[in-house]
């Protein structure tokens, strides 16, 4: 049994109490040597397991280094499998041979999906173009005059440009894919300077959902990264655990459970590393000396239920209706079939004054929950009555109040 925290404060005012809780954290020793080291913000000296997909990178970017252009390459994996620390470890040290011998190659990274950074057309052109020390207004010009300022500073610098642009599929889904086309084309355009791009993203059929004119243009090379496997995750996390932790505090019993934990849902490092950090938290909250498998488990209930609650608050408003209708229906039957929760959804929609989706469309938003591991859907033979789609939550407990409390505060 986890033992519980021993800073209970029976006299005193709530300040006074407050106080004494940090001046006894300020005081005690701490578990960790370094939280960081199990951060997304930490770079490994030594990437595990995916030597193969760092050679496939780094062979299609090293004709670079020769002054020819390099393939546009197209990463896919799933969250957590490596794809950015690779592409960032292969871009540093491309960047560290071009500097130490002065060659004209110039490498970027951008993330699609950071907000003001690179989330329009827009943002995206004036972040490439701070990139080479121009500066443009937040907004105002033209894109078409933006485009025109980065294809004549790439020309001008006479350099093969490397551009990453990571969660690409996020920009695509808001913009459009004419701005690859735009990208791909304009080397035709230019004799000095050349581009060439890395696409990051989680969406494993990115590619067939591009307008055939794009597709044509990239001329890409495909790199996959596949989920880690529970011993793989084993190695990631001890090699982070010995630099985050002060010796003794992990043993093999915490990196195993971690590492097993994480292998289940789709081989995922990060969700391994943000497992263990928040074991070492809680751990640490309940003057714990070392980490237990029980604060393993309770770290993995608070990180179900943050990310559950996360995805359903970044649910269009449609998606949530027909979530809050099953909520609703399963308190009374399961499994459930799609006629019946139509039925609730057009009902939630009547009632907060928003037109409901036609029964194709509530059916990709079945889709879409069920690929979120909100729900489990599948379809089931019926006999001679046909074929029904049976319809589940896929969470329970804690989680499942905290959704319909989330839901429910703002759906009648």
């Amino acid at each position: 049994m986890v033992r519980q925290s021993t800073l209970i404060f029976p006299h005193g005012t709530n300040s006074e109490n407050v106080k004494e809780i940090f001046l006894h954290y300020l005081k005690k020793k701490t578990i960790f040597k370094d939280k960081h080291v199990l951060t997304d913000a930490f770079f490994p000296d030594e990437i595990l397991h995916r030597d193969k997909e760092l050679m496939q990178l780094s062979s299609t970017l090293a004709p670079a280094l020769k002054g020819y252009k390099p393939n546009n390459v197209f990463i896919y994996g799933g969250v957590g499998t490596g794809k950015t620390v690779c592409t960032k470890l292969v871009l540093k040290q491309l960047q560290e041979v071009v500097d130490n011998n002065r060659l004209p190659v110039k490498t970027i990274y951008i993330n699609c999906k950071l907000k003001k950074v690179a989330d329009t057309e827009y943002r995206l052109l004036a972040q490439l173009l701070s990139e080479f020390g121009v500066s443009v207004p937040d907004t105002g010009l033209p894109t078409d005059v933006l485009y025109r300022k980065f294809f004549n500073v790439v020309e001008e610098s006479g350099k093969i440009t490397i551009i990453a642009l990571d969660e690409i599929d996020a920009l695509v889904e808001k913009i459009g894919d004419d701005f690859l086309y735009n990208f791909t084309r304009i080397n035709t355009e230019l004799s000095s300077g050349k581009i060439s791009l890395i696409g990051i993203t989680n969406k494993l059929n990115f590619y067939n959902e591009l307008d055939a004119r794009v597709k044509s243009s990239l001329s890409e090379e495909e790199i996959f990264f596949h989920p880690y496997n529970a011993l793989q995750l084993k190695d990631i996390l001890w090699q982070r655990a010995e630099k985050a932790f002060n010796p003794g505090v992990v043993e093999d019993v915490v990196i195993n459970k971690c590492a097993a934990l994480a292998a289940q849902e789709h081989g995922d490092a990060r969700r391994a590393l943000d497992l263990l950090r928040t074991a070492g938290e809680i751990a640490e909250r309940y003057n714990s000396e070392k980490i237990l498998e029980e604060h393993v488990d309770m770290a993995h209930q608070k990180l179900e239920m943050d990310r559950t609650l996360e995805a359903i608050r970044m649910l269009p408003k449609q998606a949530q209706f027909v979530l809050a209708a099953i909520l609703k229906l399963s308190k009374r039957t399961n499994p459930l079939h799609t006629v019946e929760v139509f039925r609730e959804y057009k009902n939630i929609c009547n009632k907060n004054g928003i037109k409901p989706l036609t029964i194709r469309r509530i059916n990709d938003l079945l889709n879409e929950l069920t690929a979120l591991g909100i729900i489990d859907s599948h379809v089931v033979s019926k006999g001679r009555y046909g074929r029904q789609r049976e319809i589940t939550l896929s969470i329970e407990g804690d989680v499942l109040d905290a959704a319909e409390k989330l839901l429910f505060t703002f759906i009648s």
